[in-house]
């Protein structure tokens, strides 16, 4: 499933190609987990503005010209879902739900499996858009709330997982699956550990190393575990720097202990037996 530094290099593949093109036409495949919201003849015209990322959604600001609606597209890749952005995209295939088409080129979603979505609304906050993105906790980068002590006061009570609890993003957004497990095994955290018994001290060092482990996935184009690729078509390679994520059975490249696998809420954790502490 496509993660936070999955999306956020999505973004940064297409979004300054598309800033102020005019929407031409929209083009309509296979019905996505929920309807368009407008009639795709009504964007006909509108600017796109700046893209921005919201957790793992995006969101396409479209300015409207005299006659038409402003607001916007609020996009999620779903389980399999990727986008591209071609100058010149050849007809729709057989996964192909939407086309954006505009004076720059074709916002395609492919998406096997439709799980994505693409919503109207008028603004981030209204409409559809606005209950998908209620509840979705602080951002990792440029949220001056986010801090150690804001954390820990958030997972105090919880008896789920610390692992868990990150991955929930309702307090900070983007701790998917690899990133969660690689973050916790910096920050020397046991995953089994209770949410609220993470201390004052080890949250600083987790939030510190959530947001290093995002920052690099991000750099290196995201993970690439099966078949995400960006806008312009590159895969990722966070992947094949994994401390533990993926290791079961290998060596720990710290200590040299085993690198173990359980399942916790239906998701595989990986972690050092050693290195990582309740």
């Amino acid at each position: 499933m496509p993660e936070l530094p999955e999306v956020e290099v999505t973004r940064q593949s297409f979004a300054d190609r598309i800033v102020s093109a005019e929407v031409v036409d929209v083009v309509l495949g296979k019905p996505l987990r929920w309807p368009l919201g407008v009639d795709g003849d009504e964007l006909r015209g509108c600017r796109v503005g700046a893209v921005i990322r919201r957790g793992k959604y995006l969101w396409v600001p479209l300015i409207a010209a005299s006659g038409h609606r402003s607001g916007g597209l609020l996009i999620h890749l779903g389980m399999s879902g990727s986008l591209s952005f071609e100058g010149r995209a050849g007809a729709p295939g057989k996964h192909d739900h939407f086309d954006l088409v505009t004076t720059r080129g074709t916002l395609r979603l492919h998406d096997p499996r439709r799980f994505g979505a693409v919503v109207w609304g008028a603004s981030m906050h209204e409409g559809m858009p606005g209950k998908l993105l209620s509840d979705l906790g602080r951002e990792p980068f440029g949220d001056p709330e986010l801090t150690p002590e804001w954390m820990r006061k958030q997972f105090k009570g919880r008896s789920v997982s610390i692992k868990q609890a990150l991955l929930a993003g309702d307090v900070v957004v983007g701790a998917g699956n690899i990133y969660a497990c690689e973050a916790l095994f910096r920050a020397g955290i046991d995953p089994r550990l209770a949410a609220g018994r993470v201390s004052g001290p080890r949250c600083e060092r987790l939030l510190r190393e959530v947001r290093a482990v995002l920052s690099e996935a991000v750099a290196l184009g995201g993970s690439s575990l099966k078949d995400f690729k960006d806008a312009q078509g590159n895969q990722g390679h966070f992947q094949l720097s994994t401390q533990v994520y993926g290791r079961e059975g290998e060596p720990c490249r710290v200590c040299g202990s085993l690198i173990r696998r359980i399942v916790q809420g239906q998701r595989a954790t990986y972690y050092c037996p050693i290195c990582q502490k309740r």
